[in-house]
């Protein structure tokens, strides 16, 4: 199984309710209108042979681990000595092919790990029923924008998985959940993924020390992190700190051409898009380098006010009801009014009117600032 990427993350919370998503903006002659999707987050519940054990203490994540091999005894007695370490829970973590889409999965003790979640997706029992009885729940992102509906069965690598829910896990480049049976059957390493739970320790310092302790090529991101005191002060942008003109020319002049191209979930082009991988090739065209996915393209530089958005600044958004802090969407200001986006499954690359729906923010990229986000 390739070796799956993590990444800062913030913690995310579900409910079930109704869904409907906002109204469309007026597209480009290369697009066609396509209906709004409606979603419940909770499939029909399915028996299990294993009923989920009631919940217990919540416990906060603040570290998540992945290693190259699996945990052994010796080495997790070893984590949990570190100093302000309260809790540890492992889990089998790998990307495997989900409807024909590459997803980054983690298969869990449904009677444990609800504990390391947010309180409304810890305490909803029919949610880890339905994964202890064999299905998938998926992030709403996944679900919504990569046409993953509730209810039906979709491809994956030892047979077809029922969706059971959209529910995500509160670590962000995590999309679908797994009992750990069923991660079994899928092909999964063994105790490969660790969530730490440390709440009154530094999270950067913490990291470093786990770090030093575990094997070459782990990989630790924080999660929920516990940090010092904020300072106060505020950053000066120098002059060339932001993209030159021609840059700006030519990520625009690159995103434009890509009109009419299909969304597909995961891709980053040349043909294909995703709506972060839009992004990330335009902006490679202009000799940008920008990170992966939407939350990360979010701290490429400094906020500034819609007002003030010039063209190939980004737009961002929180869309996901799941987790209304996480930014789930992105776009790129083309002027007048206007951006450049990938919506989702069954859309195209289009130029619309901007939406200020759950609009996050506009970020003006950095390119020195881009390159150092991991």
């Amino acid at each position: 199984m390739p070796f799956i990427v993590v990444a800062l993350v913030a913690v995310l919370t579900a409910d079930v309710l109704l869904l409907m998503q906002p109204g469309r903006e007026i597209a480009t002659e290369a697009a066609r209108a396509l209906p709004e999707p409606k979603h419940t987050l909770m499939a029909g519940a399915k028996k299990s042979t294993q009923p989920v054990k009631p919940l217990g203490t919540l416990r906060k994540p603040h570290l998540f681990v992945v290693t190259r091999k699996p945990f052994t005894t010796p080495m997790l007695k070893r984590v949990a000595r570190l100093r302000g370490v309260t809790a540890l829970e492992l889990a089998d973590a790998a990307s495997i092919m989900l409807d024909g889409k590459r997803v980054q999965t983690l298969a869990v003790d449904p009677s444990t790990f609800r504990a390391y979640t947010p309180k409304m997706t810890a305490s909803s029992d029919p949610l880890w029923n339905n994964v202890a009885a064999g299905d998938v729940a998926v992030s709403f992102v996944l679900g919504n924008d990569g046409g993953l509906a509730l209810h039906s069965r979709v491809s994956g690598p030892a047979g077809p998985l029922r969706i059971g829910a959209y529910a995500t896990t509160g670590f962000g480049a995590v999309d679908a959940v797994v009992s750990r049976d069923t991660g079994r059957s899928l092909g999964l390493p063994r105790d490969n993924a660790l969530i730490v739970s440390a709440p009154k320790t530094d999270s950067a310092k913490l990291r470093r020390s786990l770090l030093k302790l575990l094997p070459k090529g782990s990989q630790v991101a924080m999660v929920n992190p516990v940090l010092p005191p904020a300072q106060t002060t505020t950053r000066a942008w120098a002059a060339g700190s932001f993209m030159s003109g021609g840059q700006l020319t030519a990520a625009l002049r690159a995103a434009v051409s890509k009109l009419g191209r299909p969304y597909v979930w995961g891709a980053e082009g040349p043909d294909t898009f995703d709506c972060s991988g839009l992004v990330q090739w335009a902006y490679a065209q202009a000799g940008v380098r920008m990170p992966r996915v939407t939350h990360q393209q979010w701290v490429t530089g400094p906020q500034v006010p819609l007002s003030q958005a010039q063209p190939g600044d980004l737009l961002f958004w929180r869309n996901d009801p799941t987790n209304p802090a996480y930014i789930s969407h992105v776009a790129i200001f083309w002027g007048d009014g206007k951006m450049l986006h990938a919506p989702r499954t069954g859309d195209v690359v289009k130029l619309v009117p901007v939406n200020t729906r759950n609009l996050a923010g506009v970020v003006r990229v950095s390119p020195a600032v881009a390159a150092r986000v991991r």
